[in-house]
């Protein structure tokens, strides 16, 4: 029997397509709730809703399960509806009736809001880890490579002359601001909106500013009603910051495709990390960085169908949400294993140098003689015109030495500046608060 069964038993089969993926996705959230419940309960013995004798019992029994948790040896069993019930039913079997006063003052319904939250800002911290970790990995190839120079192109088409100094270094910056939404989104997930019950408040006394410091949230869902409507918009607003790294990593995955490709040839890997034909003994396809370009094509498409299954609810819970979890949590973890393998890839890159002495390449080189006329005193669009000429007749010459020395540009690349936005971004997280919180409930 459910916890919030009564005498009716439910249909079998309304009770299979209700539940869904819930036993299986909640256990991504056991520690979340274990840690809600700590909070909770400590809460309800300072308003007089648990005594301190039943307060220690479940404490007790709560960071038990906690560390099987942990250890991963916690299972929702069969017939039982999810992580809340699983819990509440291993308490009150191990610690008695006091097991069954943990839900005084609460709902499901703020339970799973809370759980989410404090899942949600860990993973969200744990992929801004992960990417500040290949935004370093990428710094550091940007230097190392900054001398090797390498065509740049615009509609497909030679442009100018880059460098791969360039190339890894445009990457790194995006992931900076792509943490600049990360960190929004985390800011959103730590807002607290336990007591927010099933969304319109509760007649207990609670004191949910306790269990916002209890529990390291920066502040709270102060509106129970909009505490409910943020279930769908906090899960929105972080596919948007997902999508806004997989965008990154998927262009980058595109260049790696397109440049280990043997018409460009910039780049290769050694043989054991590409794979080959059944048919063709020459191959070495890049199917790590096809599958990071495929799946980060997916998660950008994870805001709008969290967008699709959200619009014009009404007010209020509804179950359509229980679908949130399906597509939200699958792609966090396939974000953070293409940050790793893009890292895991990137540190065995082979950079081939020279490859601007093809002579294929030599138009590269004609706004540096552009602008090396105007130096020389000839107006731009003299210059212009001479040098297209040239180019026209067959008889331009490149000067291949490249003199940039503005911010941003060959040779300045201003890889310490680009690190310190970085710094203060990820700065701005103030994780600490949230591990020595949650350090201190479970101790």
């Amino acid at each position: 029997m459910k916890l919030w069964q009564k005498s009716t038993e439910v249909n079998k089969a309304v009770d299979r397509f209700t539940v869904g993926r819930d036993r299986e996705l909640d256990l991504y959230l056991a520690e979340a709730d274990v840690l809600g419940s700590l909070a909770h309960t400590r809460m309800l013995e300072s308003i007089g809703l648990m005594s301190t004798e039943d307060l220690e019992k479940v404490q007790q029994g709560l960071k038990e399960i906690y560390r099987e948790i942990q250890e991963g040896r916690f299972t929702i069993d069969e017939g039982i509806e999810d992580v809340h019930s699983q819990v509440e039913f291993m308490l009150t079997e191990r610690v008695g009736e006091a097991g069954k006063k943990i839900h005084s003052g609460r709902s499901r319904n703020d339970q799973v809001l809370v759980d989410l939250k404090i899942f949600l800002r860990k993973q969200v911290y744990e992929v801004a880890a992960h990417a500040e970790q290949l935004f370093g990995l990428l710094q550091e190839l940007s230097e190392r490579y900054k001398e090797v120079l390498m065509p740049g192109y615009t509609h497909l088409q030679i442009a100018m002359p880059s460098s791969f100094g360039l190339w890894f270094g445009a990457y790194a910056e995006s992931l900076v601001d792509d943490m600049e939404m990360m960190l929004a989104a985390y800011k959103v997930c730590n807002k607290n909106p336990l007591g927010s019950a099933a969304g319109y408040g509760s007649s207990f006394p609670l004191n949910r500013t306790m269990t916002t410091r209890l529990l390291g949230f920066n502040e709270l869902n102060y509106n129970v009603v909009y505490a409910q409507m943020g279930r769908g918009k906090t899960e929105r607003i972080v596919a948007q910051a997902l999508s806004s790294v997989a965008a990154t990593l998927s262009r980058l995955a595109m260049d790696n495709c397109m440049f280990i490709n043997q018409n460009f040839d910039f780049i290769s890997y050694p043989a054991e990390l590409t794979t080959g034909s059944s048919i063709m003994p020459h191959k070495k396809n890049p199917d790590v960085w096809e599958l990071i370009r495929g799946k980060c094509n997916l998660i950008q498409a994870l805001p709008n169908q969290i967008t699709m299954l959200t619009t014009n609810l009404p007010g209020g819970y509804n179950r359509d949400l229980q679908l949130l979890k399906e597509v939200l949590f699958p792609a966090i973890a396939d974000l953070m294993s293409c940050l790793e393998m893009a890292g895991y890839m990137l540190r065995n890159i082979i950079v081939k140098k020279d490859i601007l002495k093809d002579k294929k390449y030599d138009y590269l080189f004609s706004v540096e003689v552009v602008n090396n006329m105007v130096l020389q005193g000839t107006p731009f669009r003299e210059a212009y015109r001479q040098v297209g000429l040239s180019i026209e007749n067959g008889t331009f010459v490149p000067v291949r030495e490249v003199h940039h020395t503005h911010e941003g540009s060959i040779g300045n690349l201003c890889t310490k500046e680009v690190r310190a936005m970085m710094d203060e971004v990820m700065s701005a997280f103030h994780y600490e608060k949230v591990r020595e919180a949650e350090r201190l409930l479970v101790k």
